[in-house]
């Protein structure tokens, strides 16, 4: 895939799993990051349970991205509400 397709699929993939996860989007650049990265994530998982993971520009690609991205969330969302103050 070239780099702008990345790009693309990681827009569309970011913009949705911040939508399911927190009701609305991240902004431009973060929800490209978080698609891109979740993009990985999903095509990792999928590699590791026997699927294929991103393939290219199709359905099943943003699929897979999207649950990438939905994991990556909601494991930043833990990560973030599970510190403490130290005030």
């Amino acid at each position: 895939m070239s780099i702008l397709a990345w790009i693309v699929l990681g827009l569309i993939a970011g913009f949705i799993s911040s939508l399911i996860v927190n009701r609305h989007g991240e902004g431009f650049l973060l929800d490209i990051v978080i698609g891109i990265i979740g993009a990985v994530i999903g095509g990792f998982i999928m590699s590791a349970v026997g699927g294929e993971g991103v393939s290219g520009f199709n359905l099943y690609s943003i699929l897979v991205a999207i649950g990438g991205a939905i994991v990556l969330v909601i494991l930043h969302a833990i990560r973030g509400t599970s510190r403490t103050s130290t005030y």
